[in-house]
C-alpha cells in the first residue's frame, strides 16, 4: 500500500518545478515545462493525495482577493513578496496597457508589471486545476515559512542568511533537501526548491487536516473556484 504522498510546485524559468514528500520523509524533484506534464509525471511514481501551487487559483471579477489582503499580514515584513493579483479581466487582457485599464476600472488600483509577467502561468494553472483529478490549493511561500517558523521572517529568501534559514526550518520539519537533486536541481534556482519545499510542508498539513484557509471560508468568484491560501 502507497504511502501518503504530497507535492509542492512553483514556477521557474525553464517551466514547473516541484518537490515530493512522502510521510515516511523520501523526497524527490521534478522538473518539466508544463504543469500538466509535471504532475503527471509525478504521478507515475506513485499516487499523490495533495498538490500545492505557488500560483494563484480564483480570480476576482472586481477588487482584491482577501487571500492577498490576509497573506500580506502574515508575511510581515516579507510582505512585499505577496503580490496583489489582478481581475480577471485584466489577466486575460491582450496587452498590458489593457490588462491596466480594466484593472483600475474594476479594482480601482494599478499593479505591478511583475504581476502581469506571471499571466500566462496563472492562466496555464487556471485551466489545469479544472481537470486536476487531485486535490489542489494555492499557497505562498514566504507565508508558509512563517508559519513554519511560527515567526515572522526578517531575512531575504535570496540572502545566504535567509536561504540557510529556510533550508534549516524544512530540515527540522523532516523535509531534508539534499544538496544533488538532479536535473530539476540545475533546472531551478535556490529560490524556487525552497519554494517548491515548503509548499509540500503546507500540501503535507492540507493532507493531515491541519492547515487553514485565508480567508476562512474562502472567497468563491465567477469561475467557480474556491479561491484561499493555505498554510
Amino acid at each position: 500500500m502507497d504511502l501518503p504522498r504530497v507535492l509542492g510546485v512553483d514556477a521557474c524559468k525553464k517551466g514547473w518545478v516541484g518537490v515530493s514528500v512522502s510521510e515516511d520523509g523520501r523526497l524527490t524533484a521534478y522538473h518539466a515545462p508544463e504543469i500538466d506534464e509535471l504532475v503527471a509525471t509525478v504521478e507515475q511514481d506513485g499516487k499523490v493525495d495533495v498538490v500545492a501551487v505557488d500560483v494563484p487559483i480564483g480570480l476576482a471579477d472586481a477588487g482584491r482577493r482577501q487571500a492577498d489582503v490576509l497573506a500580506r499580514k502574515e508575511a510581515g515584513p516579507q510582505w512585499y513578496s505577496v503580490a496583489i493579483v489582478p481581475v480577471r479581466e485584466a489577466l486575460e487582457s491582450e496587452n498590458l496597457t489593457a490588462a491596466k485599464e480594466a484593472n483600475l476600472r474594476l479594482a480601482g488600483e494599478g499593479f505591478t508589471p511583475q504581476a502581469f509577467s506571471l499571466k500566462t502561468r496563472i492562466l496555464q494553472v487556471d485551466r489545469w486545476v479544472r481537470e486536476a483529478q487531485v486535490q489542489v490549493v494555492e499557497v505562498h511561500p514566504e507565508v508558509s515559512f512563517a508559519a513554519l517558523a511560527g515567526e515572522h521572517l526578517r531575512s531575504r529568501k535570496s540572502s545566504w542568511s535567509g536561504s540557510h534559514e529556510r533550508r534549516e526550518l524544512l530540515a527540522r520539519a523532516g523535509i531534508m533537501l539534499p544538496n544533488e537533486l538532479g536535473d530539476p536541481g540545475l533546472k531551478a534556482n535556490v529560490g524556487d526548491m525552497l519554494d517548491a519545499a515548503v509548499a509540500a510542508w503546507t500540501a503535507r498539513r492540507v493532507a493531515r487536516g491541519e492547515a487553514r484557509a485565508l480567508p476562512d471560508p474562502p472567497e468563491t468568484f465567477s469561475d467557480g473556484l474556491s479561491c484561499a491560501i493555505w498554510i
